[in-house]
């Protein structure tokens, strides 16, 4: 299983803008700063944005003085909720998605594997449900202090 570039950068898009909001208590953040931070284009950013605003996982406000802020407390966000909405279901085989047989076996509920993939499947769910969005930005604040002390 691996993340896709989407995943990945929609993650730390929304982390960004929580690290603004909390740090440097920004009301709104702009793709451009986002994009120019994180090292993103902004125009793969404003695709990657968009399934997000439509999860009402960010708001944003028009104008020059517009941008993106989290539509929910960065406590209440999980890093699993972000990658769902990007990545759709987080699996690391498509045998687990109910309803599918993609492994070509006539009966897929007979299959060995079955039951080992589902818990893997939740072990991962469970790692990515547990980080909250707060927990990276503390990161992300973390890592930002050691670079300015040239750590």
């Amino acid at each position: 299983m691996k993340i896709s570039t989407k995943g990945r950068y929609g993650l730390k898009a929304v982390v960004d803008i929580a690290y603004a909001m909390q740090k440097r208590g920004e009301k709104c953040i702009s793709i451009k700063s986002i994009a120019e931070r994180q090292g993103i284009s902004e125009n793969y950013l404003e695709q990657i944005i968009s399934p997000l605003k439509k999860a009402r996982i960010v708001n944003s406000i028009r104008g020059a003085n517009g941008g993106y802020y989290l539509a929910k407390s960065a406590e209440e966000l999980t890093a699993g909720e972000v990658l769902r909405i990007l990545e759709g279901p987080i699996v690391p085989v498509d045998c687990v998605i109910d309803g599918t047989n993609v492994c070509g076996q006539v009966d897929c509920d007979l299959c060995v594997m079955k039951a080992s993939w589902h818990k893997i499947t939740e072990k991962i769910n469970e790692v990515i449900d547990s980080i909250t969005i707060a927990e990276l930005a503390q990161d992300f604040d973390k890592l930002s202090d050691l670079k300015q002390k040239g750590t």
